[in-house]
């Protein structure tokens, strides 16, 4: 009996760790080269509650986001009637990955992106007064920073969300003065002279594509380099004989990786099969216009935000290679520089490639317990 418990045990102990280290596999999945924060409760820049001419009330706000290396960004709302949470990470995103497909941000983000650069706090509020002035707009008495965040958001609202300021009544609880303030700023930043910026802005950093296979004895990429920044540090878990390089085969350095490089995997023709990776580190800023989309928004969303100012950060991103011998490369290597396009895009780099052995190592544990358990079982039954 003594070494039939032991059996169970040992059964259910190892279906156990099974199961816990499948369930821990996802968290592997991290989207690198993306960053990550969390909005900071009492942190921001208030402004004035607005009204809507649907009959809806909502009040504006500056907020700031703490990122995961410490540093901050300035963000505002681009998805007005989702609830805003400060218990999930918030995870830089492209465009086209904002979370409501029906949203008028989808249709409307060079817009957005031209509010941004032309409102506050991407403009000091001095140099906002000067450029509405050389439109004739007149302000009461000078803007605030309160009035120049209210305009700021609302015009926001405006292309994301498709909400309006009531003229009669833009701010629900102030004086006639700033509501005309913040009227003739909301009015300049959503009337004719916002055409749109359409060039979305880069990430801080982007590997693409994240995955590439080759064959042994040639270069296997290109992997193509996006970033704002500047490349800090460049790390490699190769075999020996395997290096990183440019497009003739010259190791390359972090200090000569730019946006734009294209990097490659040098491979030797005697080299066995096999596979590796390289990490790249960037300090840089997180351009205007970058979205920020709720991690576990599909079960639980959170307000997305966009970015509005940002300070100096860094951000890791990685990429992965795989090579056979005699195997035809999926991208053939070029023989002169600038020779092959780019696999990427405006995709921010997904490396998953860390994920798949917890879930192998899982399944063969589970496997392992649920026999062991079945073995007693059957032990049981027979006598």
């Amino acid at each position: 009996m003594h070494g039939r418990s032991v059996l169970v045990r040992g059964g259910i102990a190892v279906a156990t760790a099974a199961v816990a280290l499948t369930m821990a596999a996802p968290a592997a999945l991290a989207d690198d080269g993306a960053a990550r924060g969390r909005v900071v409760e009492g942190a921001g820049t208030e402004g004035f509650s607005v009204n809507f001419t649907s009959g809806q009330h909502y009040v504006t706000k500056l907020f700031g986001l703490k990122l995961s290396d410490g540093s901050k960004l300035k963000m505002y709302c681009v998805q007005v009637e989702v609830g805003m949470r400060t218990d999930q990470d918030m995870i830089e995103r492209p465009w086209n990955k904002y979370p409501d497909a029906a949203s008028p941000f989808n249709k409307n983000n060079e817009k957005i992106n031209w509010v941004l650069h032309h409102g506050y706090p991407a403009v000091a509020v001095k140099a906002i007064e000067s450029a509405l002035g050389k439109k004739d707009v007149k302000l009461t008495d000078g803007l605030s920073v309160e009035e120049a965040v209210t305009a700021t958001q609302a015009a926001v609202w405006h292309f994301s969300d498709g909400k309006d300021l009531d003229r009669k009544k833009p701010l629900p609880y102030e004086s006639a003065e700033e509501s005309a303030d913040v009227l003739a700023l909301y009015d300049y930043l959503t009337g004719k002279d916002n055409t749109g910026i359409g060039q979305q802005p880069k990430p801080t950093l982007d590997i693409g594509p994240a995955k590439a296979e080759g064959a042994t004895g040639t270069r296997v990429g290109p992997f193509s380099i996006a970033t704002t920044g500047d490349i800090t540090e460049l790390t490699s878990k190769l075999p020996e004989g395997v290096k990183v390089t440019d497009a003739d085969g010259k190791e390359i350095k972090a200090a000569n990786i730019k946006d734009g490089t294209k990097v490659f995997i040098d491979v030797p023709k005697d080299a066995k099969d096999g596979s590796g990776s390289f990490a790249l580190k960037v300090s840089g800023h997180l351009d205007t216009g970058r979205l920020f989309v709720g991690e576990n928004y599909a079960k639980v969303p959170a307000q997305s935000l966009i970015v509005a100012e940002s300070e100096k950060t860094s951000v890791v991103a990685n990429a992965t290679a795989s090579w056979k011998q005699g195997g035809a490369p999926a991208t053939p290597a070029p023989t002169t520089p600038g020779g092959a396009e780019s696999g990427g895009g405006n995709e921010l780099a997904n490396t998953g490639a860390s994920a798949t052995m917890p879930l192998v190592i899982g399944g063969a544990l589970l496997g392992a317990g649920v026999l062991m358990v079945l073995l007693v079982r059957r032990r049981r039954s027979e006598a």
